[in-house]
């Protein structure tokens, strides 16, 4: 493609729309010769007749205005690619973000109204999935995730961590008891969760005299979902080991009992990934210096 041709083009639309060489020149500011030279350029380039022009008339042929329709369609996403990435303007367009249930649930909802006040212009697009994501292949801006991270493919920048529990439904305790230890869980029913991409349970990690010690009690249950591992503790169907954030509420209402609260629990680090570019969109960029004050400011450990 020629260097000039969307400046043709530009020139092109302005004249079909205003019906008159003399009037798109005035509003391109520009000499008359110069708009006529640049619509037979574009003629020649594109090898068809564009104009029908007289003295006293100027018409459109059908190609013409096919091209005049796709021309202006092309100028607008170029203008609106041009307005999205300058620092001039607010961040604009559309923002896909994905992130595991529990984050989505707990952190990112209820805040996005603080960015939507922010960026008015930003369209969010919300997936939630507990599994990998390929952002390429799926279109998605970046991603949130829970766990230490075994992709480099693209660039990563770790936000904190957060705090994890051990607890179950009253009934599940009324009716196995309470473990006193970490030792003790192997002695208990579990649901626990897995990995669907490396098909991987979960450890439950604890710090005993110092060191960090892995239990994994029996899974009477393995889910690959976190709403439904929580689903399944409510209902008594076996010990949970999750993020505190997400299970919290229904400790402070009774549906759920901490139990080995005298043992700290290794926490999990959350982090965001996004595309290795060299321009990131502006969008992407406020998006993630946003969600990293923000989880600094209210997940703090």
């Amino acid at each position: 493609m020629r260097s000039n041709m969307l400046e043709l083009m530009d020139i092109f639309v302005q004249v079909v729309e205003l019906r008159s060489f003399t009037r798109a020149a005035d509003a391109l500011q520009l000499h008359r010769p110069a708009i006529s030279k640049s619509v037979q350029q574009l003629e020649d380039a594109l090898g068809v007749k564009l104009l029908h022009r007289t003295t006293r008339s100027l018409s459109v042929t059908v190609e013409g205005d096919e091209i005049y329709q796709r021309a202006k369609n092309l100028l607008s996403d170029v203008n609106d690619m041009m307005a999205s990435y300058s620092l001039n303007q607010p961040p604009r367009g559309q923002l896909r973000i994905d992130a595991s249930l529990a984050l989505m649930h707990t952190i990112l909802i209820p805040h996005l109204s603080e960015f939507q006040a922010l960026y008015p212009q930003i369209e969010m697009v919300l997936t939630a999935s507990d599994r990998l994501t390929d952002l390429v292949t799926e279109g998605v801006d970046c991603v949130i995730r829970l766990g230490e991270l075994t992709d480099s493919s693209f660039v990563s920048r770790r936000v904190g961590d957060l705090q994890m529990v051990t607890c179950a439904a009253p009934s599940y305790l009324e009716k196995y008891g309470t473990p006193r230890t970490p030792d003790d869980l192997v002695y208990h029913k579990a649901v626990s969760f897995f990995s669907e991409h490396s098909r991987e349970v979960q450890e439950w990690k604890f710090v005993m005299n110092g060191e960090v010690i892995s239990r994994r009690p029996g899974s009477s249950i393995r889910v690959n979902n976190s709403d439904v591992l929580l689903s399944c503790g409510l209902s008594g169907l076996g010990m949970l080991h999750a993020l505190r954030t997400a299970l919290e509420p229904y400790i402070k209402t009774g549906r759920l009992t901490e139990v080995l609260s005298g043992y700290a629990t290794v926490t999990k680090p959350v982090s965001i990934l996004f595309p290795d570019r060299r321009y990131l969109p502006p969008k992407v960029r406020v998006f993630i210096e946003w969600f990293s004050e923000l989880f600094a400011k209210n997940h703090q450990l």
